[in-house]
């Protein structure tokens, strides 16, 4: 062969080489950059994985301090009626002491019997009053449906329209809540 054919062979065959050596190099490329993704993708899903782990801890935690805070609320709530329950009854106790006495005391006129019925009467209403509790529903005063009781109608030309002619028991309420509607007569 003659030099001037060997020089273009020559040539060929060093594209060629080269031509392999990129292919080479672009598989290894590709290669390397399929690698990189998976471990890229793999890093993300334990990331999203450890996030997701500590969100469900969180979760459980909320739910167990949820929990306890509803047992801890129902225990105080209990306690609370139990405690108003006790301070009503204790102060009602020297009430019940002055009835003891009375009927103790065989001895007593009527008049210190009628006596101690008042101081006793006036007692009790010391601890409602002490409570919040007050009584309502006097002859004369207007007749209220939400608060009152009628067991009958009379005509009285002297009272005005729906007043309270007679009352037969009184009523009481705490704050705005009726304990027991008074049981009255109602004029005109």
């Amino acid at each position: 062969m003659s030099k001037q054919t060997k020089k273009p062979l020559e040539q060929e065959l060093e594209q060629e080489e080269v031509l392999e050596e990129e292919t080479v190099e672009t598989e290894a490329a590709e290669e390397t950059a399929a690698e990189e993704p998976a471990e890229e993708a793999s890093d993300d899903l334990a990331s999203l994985q450890k996030a997701l782990e500590e969100e469900q801890n969180r979760y459980l935690r909320l739910m167990a301090e949820y929990d306890n805070f509803r047992k801890r609320s129902a225990r105080e709530k209990d306690g609370i009626y139990t405690d108003a329950k006790a301070d009503t009854f204790t102060s009602l106790l020297p009430v019940l002491d002055n009835f003891d006495r009375a009927f103790e005391n065989e001895d007593a006129s009527p008049e210190d019997f009628r006596k101690g019925i008042e101081m006793t009467r006036d007692q009790v209403l010391a601890v409602f009053e002490k409570a919040g509790v007050e009584a309502y529903g006097e002859a004369g005063e207007p007749f209220d449906p939400n608060i009152h009781n009628a067991v009958s109608h009379i005509e009285d030309p002297e009272q005005g329209e729906n007043v309270l002619a007679q009352v037969f028991q009184k009523g009481y309420k705490l704050g705005d809540k009726v304990l027991r509607h008074a049981m009255v007569v109602v004029a005109n």
